[in-house]
């Protein structure tokens, strides 16, 4: 069973488990999953993040500067830094690079790569992973080539024993679109503003769900 972070605490869910965190612009939806995989890292699992926005050194200094005092065995997939040519692609063994968002044969092999690197070399079973945004994904490719790829996504984290963890910025896609990319999870917590003007969200579809509670 995998425990969904502080946000969640009451909620566990089974290995295999895939999450869609949905919600607007600017809500707290990365820094909720982040929170996700912090809370796995605190128990000694494996972190991989595959990221559409940020590059690896952004995605490693900001989980760092969250996990505070512990020493996270962190994976990176980026999708972003050869795309805008900046930076530094030198591979390594926990940090791997996508040529783009649209490369996503090469994003589902390098997550494969990064998990078989956490389990043989490692030798974590447990890991959770976050994909950082289904949002850019669909800038670059139709809804039916992306819905192709996180079938094959999800069930990647369902046979690893995995978490799954993805965030969709629900604002910039049609409701047909969502709802077509919801199939393929497990749960969905959908964050939303409340009349304080801070933010809360509310767990469905897994461990029989949640109230809104406040993040």
């Amino acid at each position: 069973m995998y425990e969904l972070g502080a946000a969640f605490s009451d909620v566990e869910v089974d290995a295999g488990t895939n999450v869609l965190i949905e919600g607007p612009p600017m809500s707290g939806k990365r820094a909720l999953g982040f929170r996700i995989l912090e809370a796995g890292a605190r128990n000694g699992e494996g972190s991989i993040f595959v990221t559409t926005k940020d590059n690896a050194d952004r995605v490693a200094e900001d989980f760092a500067e969250l996990a505070g005092d512990i020493d996270p065995t962190v994976g990176i997939v980026d999708c972003v830094t050869k795309q805008q040519g900046m930076g530094s692609t030198t591979e390594s063994e926990l940090v791997r690079y996508a040529s783009s968002p649209v490369d996503l044969t090469g994003i589902g092999i390098e997550l494969s790569e990064l998990l078989r690197a956490l389990y043989q070399k490692r030798g974590l079973t447990r890991n959770r992973i976050l994909l950082h945004s289904l949002s850019t994904l669909l800038m670059y490719s139709d809804l039916q080539t992306v819905f192709r790829f996180l079938h094959v996504f999800t069930g990647r984290v369902q046979s690893a024993d995995a978490l799954g963890v993805f965030v969709i910025d629900s604002s910039a896609h049609d409701e047909q679109t969502v709802s077509t990319l919801k199939q393929l999870f497990d749960g969905i917590v959908t964050v939303r503003e409340d009349d304080g003007g801070d933010f809360e969200g509310r767990l469905m579809g897994v461990d029989g769900g949640t109230d809104w509670r406040s993040l």
